[in-house]
């Protein structure tokens, strides 16, 4: 995974965080509504959207790699997605995703999930992905279901942010799963 896989959807080009994504990437981050599900506290400051890019690069150079791909919309971001944890010897990952609060309700993120989730399959020969969702985060839980993801269980208080501890539930979709899509 030396060079970064740019994709590209009807409506969106997925392509590397640059520093630059900066501003717009906080302003996704530092809404508190909009966030409320993702699983960290909302940013405060510029330059945690700078520390959070910076870890995203860093993600393709660890033992167990990811990739966070920037969703650019008309030249803006709006978003971004990942595969992240990817454990090489059982062919699995983790995805997550955020959205800015004025391209929801487009089907973006559908979109971009579809692209990457087809790109993971092929590319980083998964078997398995999964993804933890807040039980209240109805919307998200219904994307993932939409794409073929099956409700696993629950794990209880998994997630802390906020200052309180969450329930995740647990999603999964398997590559033959994927291919009957």
């Amino acid at each position: 995974m030396n060079v970064f896989p740019t994709l590209t959807t009807r409506r969106l080009r997925l392509r590397e965080l640059l520093p630059t994504d900066a501003p717009a990437l906080f302003a996704i981050h530092g809404d508190g509504a909009n966030m409320r599900w993702f699983g960290a506290d909302p940013m405060t400051d510029l330059t945690q959207a700078h520390a959070l890019i910076d870890t995203f690069a860093q993600w393709r150079k660890q033992p167990n790699p990811g990739t966070r791909w920037a969703l650019e919309q008309d030249g803006q971001l709006i978003g971004s997605c990942g595969l992240f944890k990817w454990n090489r010897g059982w062919n699995s990952c983790a995805l997550s995703c955020e959205l800015a609060a004025q391209a929801r309700g487009q089907g973006l993120m559908s979109e971009a999930l579809q692209a990457m989730l087809t790109w993971g399959f092929a590319h980083m020969q998964l078997h398995r992905v999964e993804a933890m969702v807040h039980p209240h985060n109805a919307a998200s839980q219904a994307l993932l279901e939409r794409l073929g993801f099956k409700a696993e269980g629950t794990l209880r208080e998994a997630g802390f942010w906020n200052g309180q501890r969450h329930d995740l539930v647990v999603l999964g979709l398997l590559a033959r799963e994927w291919l009957d899509t």
